[in-house]
């Protein structure tokens, strides 16, 4: 599948991706890649096209695999886009740290009306690199955000461990654990030193429309449903407008996406390969599936009642 339209920061002020689908009515702001038209971008946008909307897709930019200081501003530009395109309505979706993100753009910007957050957390993360230095895989940004507004940082959780313990940290983490990567010791130690303070937390209550937060028990890289249950009882305190759905499940690891999707991005052996990447989908491969194909149910009759 092949963009209609590719976006530069220098141009458009944004990196995109424009898959466009015709006589629709809704469109997704789509960060399911780490690039605009990788395959997991390109599946990720024809799945949505799939149920009826057009996609365009963002990324930090080009070869850019980190999150760091990354302008909010670039939502604005990307929806003013959709908007001229004549789509009535618009939904973000992301997934891990742009699961994060997508929750953070839809509580600035109400043109967003859905919002779908795979495995998030409930917090500014602290920026990081991948960038490779001094072999680390990854690396924390020392003094930046995930995510600046008007060219300041928003606040953010700092990592407990500065470079090049992080990566070291991570990795020794991962092959303790059993899987590929694992990083949730970090993230609870990072809150241990640093309990979260109020204007570190995404302000949830702000988002318009409807929020699918999406997460599994045995997901290693956080407690995303920590996390999420943090989010609901922030949404039961606070004034809102907002509706939302809460999809925890024991089961369904980080990768914690809907069954058709799997499919999509892994037609041969999507059960086998999940379980080289992570302990739990190789130990309970039948409640992951189980998982992902209730995600898949309530997804699209969400996103049909949109």
């Amino acid at each position: 599948m092949k963009a209609k339209r590719y976006f530069s920061i220098d141009r458009d002020g944004f990196y995109g991706a424009y898959y466009p689908l015709e006589k629709a009515d809704c469109a997704f702001i789509a960060m399911l890649g780490d690039d605009i038209d990788d395959m997991l971008a390109k599946t990720g946008a024809k799945w949505l096209q799939e149920k009826g909307c057009g996609v365009l897709t963002m990324a930090p930019s080009k070869k850019d695999y980190g999150h760091h200081s990354y302008p909010l501003e670039r939502f604005e530009k990307a929806i003013a886009f959709l908007k001229e395109e004549g789509y009535r309505k618009i939904g973000i979706v992301g997934a891990s740290t742009t699961g994060m993100l997508a929750l953070i753009a839809a509580s600035y910007y109400p043109d967003i009306t859905m919002t779908l957050a795979f495995s998030p957390s409930d917090f500014v993360m602290e920026g990081f690199y991948r960038d490779g230095k001094d072999g680390a895989t990854e690396r924390p940004g020392d003094g930046e955000s995930t995510v600046s507004v008007g060219g300041e940082a928003l606040p953010y959780l700092p990592f407990a461990y500065r470079h090049p313990e992080y990566w070291e940290k991570i990795r020794e983490e991962s092959k303790g654990s059993g899987n590929m990567i694992s990083s949730i010791q970090m993230f609870n130690e990072s809150e241990r030193r640093h309990p979260i303070e109020e204007e570190e937390k995404i302000k949830v209550e702000n988002i318009h429309g409807h929020i699918v937060f999406i997460g599994a028990e045995d997901d290693v890289l956080w407690d995303t449903c920590r996390y999420i249950r943090r989010m609901e009882e922030r949404l039961l305190e606070k004034e809102h407008s907002c509706t939302y759905d809460a999809l925890t499940y024991q089961y369904g690891t980080h990768f914690i996406f809907p069954e058709s999707l799997i499919k999509m991005i892994l037609p041969i052996g999507s059960k086998f390969l999940i379980g080289l990447a992570f302990r739990s989908a190789k130990k309970h491969p039948k409640e992951c599936q189980k998982t992902r194909i209730d995600i898949d149910g309530r997804l699209a009759e969400i996103l049909r009642n949109w």
